[in-house]
């Protein structure tokens, strides 16, 4: 299966292939000014993923999505690929799409950030905006739609029920986290969005360890302003989505994951976005618990494309 899913990743282009070097292997940071409280023998740290060429973790499945059609044949010249997003995984689609000369259509909610609006177009993406209102459920909706009326034009990738998602993550993210930690992870805390790093980490660290401690991070009630994360009783479930497989789920408060956001920024150095600071927040409560461990929780992006949340920086 390894070697079925690193030859899709091979690249002719150079420009994509450069791209493609880029993408994981990302710093794993040790939080300290907001863990001085802890017990000396508990560590938390986070994966960097802004570190990856499109600035998040969504880069890793957007590239092995790519890959995986183009070798079986789902993405063929004159295509366009199209999904959903929220907006990162619309930037690392984009990012390579415009690397592999593959012409890119995304549907996301109107009301997304300006600086993703601005950085998609930028790369070229053509961008279809839905109901605001219905948030990323409804941008769903929509690219569903557009792929049932054209499928002769479209390549639908279908980021939420794709296996190539969790599948990035269990190659990837998931070794890499353990050779970081040299084997001492005790507990992995993912936000759950389309869910694909918490079941590709997860099943990798399943599978190393049963031992290790699996726990999801979600918004505390349908509306939220946690961008990229997902209200899972009331959205519509991802396909990959493994209920079974984390051992906890937290609920974390959006005025909490603002506050966390900002200690990040101001205590540690780390200007990340609001899903940094909601795992971290989560991270955090399941270290507080520890006498001993070693929490790790992956920060999807920086902060730059929230600058315009005034509610957030100030």
């Amino acid at each position: 299966m390894q070697t079925v899913v690193e030859t899709q990743f091979q690249l002719s282009d150079r420009a994509a292939a450069s791209l493609e070097a880029a993408v994981g292997n990302t710093p794993l940071l040790r939080l300290q000014r907001v863990t001085a409280h802890l017990s000396a023998k508990v560590q938390v740290f986070a994966k960097a993923e802004w570190f990856n060429p499109g600035g998040s973790v969504k880069d890793r499945p957007a590239l092995n999505i790519l890959r995986t059609a183009i070798c079986d044949g789902s993405l063929t010249p004159g295509k366009r690929l199209l999904d959903s997003t929220s907006g990162n995984m619309g930037i690392a689609y984009a990012t390579f799409g415009a690397a592999m000369g593959i012409p890119v259509t995304l549907a996301l909610p109107a009301n997304a950030s300006p600086e993703r609006l601005a950085i998609l177009r930028a790369l070229g993406a053509e961008i279809v905006l839905t109901d605001p209102s219905e948030g990323s459920d409804g941008a769903l909706r929509v690219a569903r739609q557009m792929a049932q009326e054209q499928p002769e034009r479209y390549f639908y990738a279908n980021q939420y029920d794709n296996p190539a998602n969790w599948q990035a993550h269990y190659f990837g993210t998931g070794p890499e986290i353990v050779g970081q930690t040299h084997g001492r992870v005790t507990h992995f805390v993912a936000g759950l969005g389309t869910s694909g790093t918490l079941i590709g980490v997860g099943r990798y660290l399943r599978q190393y360890n049963p031992a290790i401690r699996l726990i999801a991070v979600q918004p505390d009630s349908p509306f939220h302003g946690l961008e990229g994360l997902k209200h899972i009783p009331t959205a519509i479930p991802p396909g990959i989505f493994d209920p079974a497989l984390p051992d906890l789920t937290i609920t974390v408060e959006t005025e909490t994951a603002y506050e966390m956001t900002r200690r990040l920024a101001r205590e540690e150095g780390l200007f990340v976005g609001i899903s940094s600071g909601a795992v971290a927040a989560a991270a955090l409560q399941v270290a507080e618990e520890l006498d001993e461990g070693v929490v790790v929780t992956v920060f999807p992006d920086a902060g730059y494309k929230y600058l315009s949340d005034k509610e957030l920086w100030e």
